[in-house]
């Protein structure tokens, strides 16, 4: 195991007993974090007790209801200095926010849509796409199906199918996205709610 991989285990290994602790300060119990995430509470306490390795969309749905950051929940160590200080651009008048330094592997976005009504242009193009709307809604078109998301929904597809993404017309929208290139999807769920289109065979 190299040094990277031995740190990323070290901070997995604690998040557990981070979670346990953030719980019992708040006096919530594993029934009412249940209800509150739609985690089972045999998951949860197997998380807290790290017989479960936390997944991005667990943290994602206990970072919400706790309404703490997820960088308070995982306690990742640091190291030099983390920050990525990516400069912001816009596209067809979208601000980006890169997330991400590496030019390869997975490609992370925080993007703002604006205001205003446009005419769809769905295209398609090798790779999977994963979208966690922060704030306000997005319409998003897959193919022949056209759905309007709202915070906390997730939206999960096959880029080969044809996209598109934008401000259903009331009012802006903060999302993030995460793009995988061919070879490499990420395993990304969610118990929050969720659109999939199936993969073409």
């Amino acid at each position: 195991m190299d040094d990277t991989s031995a740190a990323i285990t070290g901070v997995l290994d604690q998040v557990g007993a981070r979670l346990k602790r953030v719980r019992t300060q708040r006096r919530i119990t594993l029934a009412d974090l249940a209800d509150t995430t739609g985690i089972s509470k045999s998951t949860l306490s197997r998380l807290e007790n790290g017989q479960r390795r936390p997944t991005l969309e667990l943290l994602l749905a206990l970072s919400q209801a706790y309404r703490v950051p997820l960088d308070d929940l995982v306690g990742a160590p640091e190291v030099g200095d983390p920050r990525v200080r990516l400069k912001p651009g816009r596209v067809k008048g979208r601000a980006v926010i890169p997330l991400t330094r590496q030019p390869d592997g997975l490609q992370v976005w925080k993007i703002v849509i604006p205001t205003g009504k446009v005419e769809p242009e769905p295209r398609g193009h090798d790779g999977h796409e994963w979208i966690y709307v922060l704030s306000g809604h997005m319409r998003l078109v897959l193919g022949d199906q056209d759905w309007v998301l709202g915070p906390g929904e997730v939206a999960e597809f096959d880029t080969r199918v044809p996209h598109w993404f934008g401000s259903p017309g009331a009012e802006p929208a903060e999302i993030l996205s995460i793009f995988a290139r061919p070879g490499e999807r990420m395993n990304v769920r969610t118990p929050a709610p969720h659109h999939e289109v199936p993969s073409r065979p």
